[in-house]
């Protein structure tokens, strides 16, 4: 009896796994069962779905249009970035001066690839390669070829699924290489900023973008995370006095209307540290406007908060 042979592959790796199945089943002359069948397709199909989810979380454009009203504090604010970088990627002298319609990237081009330029040499023949294989070949049959097909087969289909995994995982780093976040977002230690009664809370629906915490004219106002400073000022309208911590590539948080600015740009402050004290500059009552960032965009408090504790 004749062995039907399938094997599932593309270009190089089914010439040499041909070419060996070939060499294996020379001189044998009995007949037996038809070899396992390899499946390469579902494999590269589950390789490819994980790389796309791999950076999905980030919604974030690759860059921006300036539109009326924005000046680059507020779009690093609504983009969970540091003005500083923003304004060193796109070449900006002044902050506070950009235009409508002008373009803001907001991260860096992919990373040109370049090459080592080469001392010319002789060119060779390349090498020539099957374009088509027959999809049914029948060969004699032996126990001993048999094993042999079985491990001609699982090497040559872990070479294929090393090849491709790499090239899906260079895809991957290729498509989104300037962002730094993926899989699961790190985990932060939370503490509330500032002692008092929450008399706003968070609405996604009636814009309502963080919460509000009553308190004493001069109270503190504490770090409710570690970060780095990134915005100390009163240039975002509606906030007054305004700090902005960027605690990773993930999350901002925001401490608006204090009386008092205690830390300045680029410095580095602990969970608890005392940052400023509390006011109401662009507020109708003495308050704090807390709110917490991810990639910019305004998440509930209350979900980072031991709302309750101290």
């Amino acid at each position: 009896m004749n062995v039907k042979f399938h094997f599932r592959g593309t270009g190089r790796y089914k010439f040499v796994a041909l070419l060996l199945i070939s060499t294996v089943f020379a001189g044998c002359a009995s007949e037996g069962q038809r070899a396992p069948v390899y499946d390469l397709a579902e494999a590269q199909k589950r390789t490819a779905m994980a790389s796309k989810s791999l950076r999905e979380k980030d919604w974030r454009p690759k860059s921006y249009i300036v539109q009326k009203g924005d000046t680059l504090y507020s779009i690093a604010f609504n983009y969970g970035f540091d003005y500083h970088d923003l304004a060193k990627l796109n070449d900006i002298k002044n902050p506070r001066v950009i235009s409508i319609g002008q373009e803001i990237r907001l991260f860096p081009n992919k990373k040109a690839k370049t090459t080592t330029p080469s001392t010319p040499v002789e060119a060779k023949p390349i090498e020539i390669l099957v374009k088509e294989q027959p999809k049914v070949a029948k060969y004699p049959y032996s126990d001993a070829a048999m094993a042999q097909i079985d491990k001609v087969q699982e090497q040559v289909s872990k070479v294929y699924l090393s090849k491709q995994d790499a090239k899906t995982e260079s895809q991957a780093d290729d498509s989104n290489d300037e962002s730094d976040d993926v899989g699961e977002d790190p985990v932060l230690e939370w503490r509330l900023p500032a002692q008092g009664k929450v008399i706003g809370q968070f609405s996604e629906s009636d814009n309502r973008k963080g919460i509000d915490i009553a308190g004493k004219l001069g109270q503190p106002v504490m770090a409710s995370a570690s970060g780095k400073v990134v915005y100390s000022g009163s240039g975002l309208r509606g906030y007054g006095k305004l700090i902005i911590i960027k605690h990773n590539n993930t999350y901002l948080s925001a401490y608006a209307h204090n009386n008092k600015i205690l830390v300045k740009e680029g410095q580095n402050v602990s969970r608890g540290q005392k940052i400023a004290e509390m006011g109401k500059t662009d507020a109708k009552e003495v308050q704090l406007h807390f709110e917490v960032r991810r990639y910019g965009k305004p998440v509930d408090p209350a979900k980072y908060l031991p709302l309750g504790k101290s």
